[in-house]
């Protein structure tokens, strides 16, 4: 797997203009949070004790892909994902039904009208992944973004 600095780096050469951030800001929280929601009406393991959801197994899985990248971001996107999927199983499908596809809508107005280019995930899936915690790390700035590099002449 690549560093988080050039996953980053990559998913930032699709997200240059003011416009599509913020779309992308409002979005991908809505998605994240309507997704668990829905997910958390699927479940596949149940006992007297614990059920376990289709979000549970999300947050866990993307939570280890997440702690091989970058440690202080995974647990930061572990708290944030608690948080998004306590509040998105509460909500009715309907709701959560509606705030997936507003948060698609404004991903694809984010690159049709502001960035005129793909999203990044239609060249590489594993930018569904890097995506919210790309949001995260706008936020918090745990991974610091590259320096240009210098040329010089010989």
């Amino acid at each position: 797997m690549a560093p988080i600095e050039d996953l980053f780096e990559d998913y930032a050469s699709y997200h240059r203009t003011a416009g599509n951030k913020f779309f992308h800001r409002v979005g991908i929280p809505l998605i994240v949070l309507s997704l668990f929601g829905m997910l958390a009406r699927v479940v596949i393991f149940r006992n007297d004790q614990t059920a376990v959801d289709l979000a549970v197994v999300l947050i866990t899985l993307s939570s280890l892909f997440y702690l091989s990248l970058e440690w202080r971001l995974a647990a930061l996107m572990l708290v944030t994902s608690t948080a998004l999927y306590l509040i998105g199983r509460e909500l009715s499908l309907t709701v959560n039904l509606a705030l997936f596809i507003l948060g698609w809508i404004l991903q694809f107005v984010g690159h049709g009208v502001y960035e005129k280019k793909a999203p990044a995930f239609a060249r590489n899936m594993v930018h569904l992944l890097i995506g919210p915690l790309w949001i995260l790390n706008d936020a918090f700035r745990i991974v610091k973004p590259r320096e240009p590099a210098v040329h010089t002449a010989a």
